[in-house]
């Protein structure tokens, strides 16, 4: 009898620390922005993380790294406690990616906006440029003075992607258009930079801009405020803002990365986690422009029809949009 229950014991404790192992470990390291940065990164909190938690009754560990030297960090520390899968948010996570997921090959990572070529490393990347042409086409279609505008923030192949593929909607909207096109800097730092922002969008403004787009993070927040301080418009980027100013904000072009990062958890739940790239453009739901309580009375149902009609087009195969990624050119 003695035996017989310590073999019970045993196998009791056994299953139990299986169950702990099994159980789901999923983490976030989002980039120094931070989780409320009204862009990027909350789009993975918001849509990501607290979903997760509400619907799937799963927690997720956040880090939100304070320094550039915290990235590699807080990497680390969360792979060697187990956690699995780590998102990794942006394109600046991508060294740390690289190094940690070397170290720790039983540990699965996502990286978000950046692809790594490692066994245990899943990239999503997204199709901006298909989104950015939307926009850029809504941008022409609502301009009355045929000049729109785009800032970026830091000087990347990525950012120029945006600029690019909203060149080209524009353009195939009116092909008299005029797009000025303005980057805020050449390190992270002009993501973080409103002030800069709400200077090149005034300068914009000057030279007969009456739309501009922003893919540049909080430095675009500057951009917004001043579109609505000159009675402009303005467009969001990454997560739907067209909360931040009402009527001021024509729409956004929206990137699913929250979506993206709840469901690579989810797959690994499922057992249906796998490495390597996932490029996501409007077929896939990946990009999308925002319509909603706040903007709907500034898109007419003629550019609403228009804009639905090429979304159709591009997922069709009718309209190729260029990635700028894809030679370094805007050449179309």
């Amino acid at each position: 009898m003695k035996k017989t229950t310590l073999k019970l014991t045993a196998l009791a404790l056994a299953v139990s620390s299986f169950s702990v192992f099994a159980a789901p470990k999923p983490a976030v390291i989002y980039d120094t922005a931070g989780k409320f940065d009204k862009s990027f990164n909350e789009a993975v909190y918001q849509n990501g993380v607290k979903v997760l938690e509400a619907e799937d009754g799963i927690k997720v560990r956040e880090f939100e790294p304070q320094n550039e030297a915290q990235r590699e960090q807080g990497l680390r520390r969360l792979a060697s406690r187990g956690f699995s899968p780590i998102v990794a948010v942006g394109f600046n996570m991508a060294s740390a990616v690289e190094k940690v997921a070397t170290e720790f090959p039983e540990i699965k990572f996502t990286i978000i906006d950046m692809v790594v070529d490692k066994p245990n490393v899943q990239s999503i990347v997204f199709k901006e440029h298909e989104g950015s042409f939307l926009v850029g086409a809504i941008a022409a279609k609502a301009s009355k003075t045929g000049t729109v505008g785009f800032i970026g923030g830091m000087d990347i192949p990525l950012i120029r992607k945006f600029a690019c593929g909203y060149e080209q909607g524009a353009k195939y909207a009116n092909a008299d258009a005029t797009v000025l096109q303005n980057m805020t800097g050449s390190t992270p730092a002009a993501f973080a930079d409103p002030a800069k922002g709400s200077e090149l969008a005034k300068s914009q403004f000057s030279k007969d801009a009456d739309v501009i787009y922003a893919a540049a993070g909080g430095t675009g927040l500057g951009v917004y405020q001043a579109a609505k301080d000159a009675g402009k418009y303005a467009i969001g980027v990454d997560s739907n803002q067209n909360h931040l100013q009402p009527g001021t904000m024509l729409t956004s072009m929206v990137k699913s990365v929250g979506v993206a990062a709840k469901e690579t958890w989810r797959a690994d739940v499922a057992g249906a986690w796998k490495p390597g790239i996932k490029a996501l453009g409007l077929k896939e739901g990946g990009v999308s422009w925002a319509l909603d309580a706040n903007n709907e009375s500034l898109i007419t149902p003629e550019i609403k029809a228009y804009v639905e009609a090429l979304e159709a087009d591009i997922i069709s195969g009718k309209i190729s949009v260029h990635d700028y990624m894809s030679d370094n050119t805007c050449n179309y």
